[in-house]
């Protein structure tokens, strides 16, 4: 409720002193109470393994506080609410009823995605109408969501979590499959999560904020996090890398570089408190780096609709990309540095030319299966909003009886893969963050 308080102060005050402290108050409030919960025993038991290198004993104590689910999507919100009121973009929201169901809309609540003051306020504040066509459509991203986490990701998260675990006495070329798997696993599970929050959202009658874009098809690193958890994206480089950008504009591309460096590094830091969440970020700020250096960062790909096959030259970005992205999630999902080290030294071993080997009962093969589907279907659908979204626009009576039909028989197959081939229900990754 302070961020309701301080964001009326803010838009009223006259006095720019005053309105910089209202300011700072409510972000020393957001982020304390991040930081208290999520970060300081992380800084607590950093300082103490740092201080013993030098003979130091500094043992204070922890707090093992249990972090509030979904506390950095939430903070994220009450920070963009404040610095959007403070710099003229929103009014402050009167009714302290809108202004806690803005904070804590129960869909995008756990995982996100991180919606703006702009975009969820008026919605909260407006009369909704239920329309036909947007609720078949949020069912059916919610039904694309489902497949994803279900059939997909819980499937992967039975071979990735075998592997990670013994990986000290496994194959290279199972680790490397391992890679691949978790990668898939990560994206499928969070954006599963976002389609069903989307599409939950739509049936309520609400215009959520768009969190992926199918950014397996990126072609290189930045065009990735264009696609790639979009509202963190998108919220980092309005607060934190376009102020900073134009903080160091004076050294040119060095400037740009620690831009990046910096705001990438706590993308790291807000998936969580361990220093491989801060080299996962670190090292997707470096890749940018050839991109700065040859002034490709911003150019993007021209959309061709027609364009069924991918051509060879996007072929090999794509997959450079997704490779490059793949072993960046291995330190994502590794204990510690020491632990990635290892993995990684294991890949790059002669055994990565040995038979890869699997002791999880999901049958490797049908997963591959469906996760070519999944692949496919996207890339189908990747000027689409989601996987399953369908248009009648310009059919004939005739095709769009063989739509229906096979839209219908595709409800019908999503619907028996995940009857069948559910595994052991396991709770959403970023529930952790």
């Amino acid at each position: 409720m302070l961020s309701y308080f301080l964001g009326i102060l803010i838009y009223e005050s006259q006095c720019p002193k005053r309105r910089s402290f209202f300011v700072f108050l409510g972000l020393l409030q957001s982020l304390g109470v991040l930081v208290l919960f999520k970060y300081f025993d992380f800084f607590i038991a950093s300082v103490s393994r740092l201080l013993d290198l030098f003979g130091f004993e500094f043992y204070p104590g922890t707090l093992n506080l249990i972090l509030p689910l979904g506390i950095s999507f939430y903070t994220f919100r009450t920070i963009s609410y404040l610095l959007d009121i403070n710099n003229g973009k929103v009014q402050p929201v009167r009714d302290w009823c809108i202004f806690l169901n803005y904070i804590s809309f129960f869909p995008s609540l756990i995982s996100g995605p991180i919606d703006r003051t702009n975009l969820l306020v008026p919605q909260l504040g407006s009369k909704r109408s239920f329309t036909y066509e947007s609720g078949v459509d949020g069912m059916r991203q919610i039904l694309w969501g489902l497949f994803k986490k279900i059939v997909i990701a819980d499937n992967c998260a039975e071979i990735t979590g075998d592997i990670f675990s013994n990986y000290e006495a496994l194959p290279g070329s199972t680790l490397f499959i391992g890679s691949i798997f978790y990668t898939i696993q990560i994206y499928a599970d969070f954006s599963g999560y976002s389609d069903m929050a989307i599409g939950i959202s739509r049936l309520l009658g609400f215009n959520i904020t768009k969190n992926f874009d199918f950014p397996f098809f990126a072609q290189n690193i930045a065009e990735f996090w264009r696609k790639w958890h979009i509202s963190l994206t998108s919220w980092l480089t309005d607060y934190v890398f376009t102020p900073l950008s134009i903080v160091f504009r004076d050294y040119g591309k060095t400037g740009l570089i620690m831009a990046i460096l910096v705001n990438f590094t706590l993308i790291g830091i807000w998936h969580g408190a361990n220093w491989t969440f801060i080299l996962f970020g670190f090292l997707h700020g470096c890749y940018f780096i050839p991109l700065i250096i040859s002034g490709s960062l911003n150019k993007r790909r021209k959309k061709g609709k027609h364009d069924t096959f991918p051509a060879l030259n996007e072929w090999g970005a794509m997959l450079g990309t997704f490779l490059l992205v793949t072993l960046t999630f291995v330190l994502f999902r590794s204990e510690s540095p020491a632990m990635a080290l290892g993995y990684y030294k294991k890949i790059l071993s002669p055994g990565i030319f040995s038979a890869p080997v699997f002791n999880s009962r999901t049958n490797v093969a049908v997963l591959c299966f469906f996760c070519a589907c999944l692949l496919i279907a996207e890339w189908k659908q990747r000027y689409k909003d989601h996987g399953l979204q369908f248009s009648k626009n310009g059919e004939t009576e005739s095709a769009r009886s063989l739509s229906v039909a096979l839209r219908w028989l595709t409800y019908m197959a999503i619907l028996c893969s995940i009857l069948v081939f559910k595994n052991d229900p396991r709770n959403f990754i970023y529930f952790n963050f």
